[in-house]
């Protein structure tokens, strides 16, 4: 089983300054396995997340997320971690001045890729991923909010992560899109095997679309409910 886990935190205590923001915090996410993580606006849900993408320290207890120890993590092997992870945010973090195509170059050159040839195969794949593969030369703010929003998941996908983290993925955006939105994340995990671990406080969406629950509530998580995904 260990050999599957791509999220693995014991006994967890997490902090932003002085503040405890989560404490005995255990969370285990398989290999593949699609979660929500669910709460009220401010009880921790992105602090969690920036603990596994190494923004934040991991205080107290253990933790490990795609191989990487947690405790070990430093400036040179946080760029490691991070490649082995696909983010997506609710505000894009798009280059506004430089095309879609662009946009995923620069992440490719980020983390280590060399050949051009190469690469544009890779832009490609991705792009016809979320069905934009006509929009690689177009801006971002000429883009609707949905297909920004799938260019930001194509550049998630560039360096095959172990799992995605998405942080309020849908919350800029209109019922309808949100919808397209979560229903691509969770082709594109089932079509590679990859773990998403995905944070919403749109608690239609979880009826509409049932997965495991992992609410944040009064300093700490719980298992909500198991459903099919």
């Amino acid at each position: 089983m260990k050999e599957h886990m791509v999220v693995e935190i014991n006994d967890g205590k997490i902090c932003q300054g002085d503040q405890i923001v989560l404490r005995g915090v255990n969370l285990s996410i398989l290999k593949g396995e699609f979660t929500y993580l669910i709460g009220r606006t401010g009880v921790g849900k992105s602090s969690l997340l920036k603990v596994l993408y190494g923004a934040l320290p991991l205080q107290e207890g253990s933790g490990t997320v795609a191989g990487f120890d947690l405790h070990q993590l430093s400036r040179r092997n946080i760029p490691k971690l991070r490649r082995k992870l696909g983010i997506v945010f609710q505000d894009f973090n798009l280059l506004t001045d430089r095309s879609v195509e662009a946009n995923l170059y620069f992440v490719l050159e980020a983390t280590g890729w060399k050949s051009k040839k190469d690469m544009n195969n890779r832009v490609e794949e991705v792009l016809t991923a979320v069905g934009l593969q006509d929009k690689r030369k177009k801006m971002p703010y000429a883009l609707s909010g949905g297909e920004q929003q799938r260019i930001v998941i194509a550049r998630a996908l560039l360096n095959h992560p172990s799992i995605i983290l998405a942080d309020e993925p849908t919350g800029n955006l209109d019922p309808d899109t949100s919808d397209d939105i979560l229903m691509l994340i969770r082709k594109l995990s089932a079509e590679r095997n990859t773990a998403v671990l995905f944070a919403t406080h749109d608690y239609r969406i979880l009826e509409h679309f049932p997965a495991r629950i992992i609410r944040c509530h009064n300093q700490g998580l719980m298992e909500e409910e198991n459903f099919e995904v």
